[in-house]
């Protein structure tokens, strides 16, 4: 008698932490923080083109877009970074108002080089400005028709390599070459990114933490089942919609014993949020754990002036003059915080970003592309496919075809 043991169990954490080490001859983007940018910086370095435009979508422009728009309050880029992705008429023409196609490089990206929306963006710019090798860049894999045609018009292309997946690929030339083009610092990125790995793969400072929230939610998915990032800065914003992606598309899967899994992912900003979805956290079903991201120092120092004429005596808050907006940022985030920690049956914790710089942004998103992977392994799925998002592409297809 043969006996194949397929059901679900929650391994220990060294079992996950040796499936986690192994996963690195395969899965490519655990390698990327130790990579050469050497060309890169010396192609972002020969583009003079005022506008950098995305053509991408989902991975292929999410993680970029979360760097760029954390950091661009704090630092004077001489161009503009703009993001393409979407197909919605309107909103192109309203963001191509912005730019003189004349002036623009074009990053065309698509792992597998047959994004119909990718492709579409890209065949309309062409309609408006000729793109060619002296305003245009590829990034696909080695393989694709994209890399194809790159290579048959003499325009620059980048190879993104088979192992590493759309919603993984931040820090590679998905990301790094339009950041590096309008100048982000890709080396201090990568610093961040090594950091963090190398903490977690030598199992010091970072290793607990991560092993030990993934083995919380998973054993408590059933109880909480909707997991939410509350970032209290603006910039965070497009970091939100990256965590998204690579949480829904990375965890929503069926395990090993057919089960479906189910830990869905919000994404709040404060203090806007206090104002709607707080109070479902509050008061409304416990099924959801909170994570809290706050930013010490968001390098302004703009404050709240006093009031030395007596305009506004009638008004309330005056209490908060003479502070500056950064510390009733983070007076609100802590006031939110402590609300919800004395509720006592709300899981939370707060992750603290020191200020705005590659380096910080880049340890955040690094830790977490490894908190999903930890929890796809004590959930005993496939963390890096998305067989869902493909029924739609076969379904669309067939409505071209008839």
């Amino acid at each position: 008698m043969e006996y194949s043991k397929n059901f679900y169990q929650i391994k220990s954490n060294s079992e996950i932490f040796d499936r986690i080490n192994a996963e690195r001859e395969e899965i490519g983007y655990y390698n990327l923080p130790y990579q050469d940018t050497a060309e890169i910086k010396d192609y972002a370095q020969s583009i003079n083109k005022k506008h950098i435009v995305v053509l991408g979508i989902g991975g292929s422009s999410l993680g970029a877009r979360a760097i760029y728009e954390f950091l661009l309050s704090s630092n004077n880029y001489t161009k503009d970074l703009l993001f393409l992705e979407t197909i919605d008429p309107l909103k192109i023409k309203l963001c191509l108002k912005k730019v003189d196609l004349n002036d623009a490089q074009f990053v065309v990206i698509s792992k597998s080089g047959n994004t119909i929306e990718t492709l579409s963006l890209f065949k309309y710019l062409n309609s408006l400005v000729e793109i060619n090798s002296t305003n245009c860049t590829i990034i696909s894999e080695t393989k694709s028709n994209l890399t194809q045609f790159a290579n048959d018009n003499n325009i620059k292309s980048f190879d993104l390599a088979e192992d590493i997946g759309g919603r993984f690929s931040v820090f590679s030339v998905v990301g790094l070459v339009p950041l590096a083009m309008v100048g982000v610092d890709i080396d201090n990125l990568l610093n961040g990114c090594k950091r963090v790995a190398d903490s977690f793969f030598e199992q010091t400072s970072y290793y607990k933490p991560i092993i030990r929230k993934a083995r919380f939610l998973v054993e408590n998915k059933n109880r909480f089942n909707i997991n939410v990032v509350f970032s209290y800065s603006s910039l965070l914003e497009s970091f939100n919609k990256w965590y998204v992606q690579l949480w829904a598309e990375s965890l929503g899967k069926i395990n090993i014993n057919g089960t479906r899994q189910a830990l869905t992912p919000v994404g709040l900003v404060g203090p806007v949020d206090q104002h709607s979805f707080l109070q479902m956290i509050m008061d409304g079903v416990r099924d959801k754990t909170v994570t809290f991201i706050k930013i010490n120092d968001l390098k302004d120092s703009s404050s709240i002036p006093k009031d030395t004429a007596n305009k506004f005596d009638g008004l309330a808050c005056g209490y908060a003059e003479g502070y500056s907006f950064n510390d009733l940022l983070n007076m609100q985030a802590d006031a939110t915080i402590q609300s919800i920690e004395e509720q006592d049956d709300i899981p939370c914790d707060v992750i603290s970003i020191r200020t705005v710089d590659e380096y910080n942004i880049a340890k955040i998103m690094f830790s977490y592309q490894l908190l999903v992977s930890c929890i796809g392994a004590f959930l005993q799925i496939n963390t890096y496919d998305q067989p869902g998002v493909e029924y739609g592409k076969i379904n669309l297809a067939e409505k071209f075809q008839r």
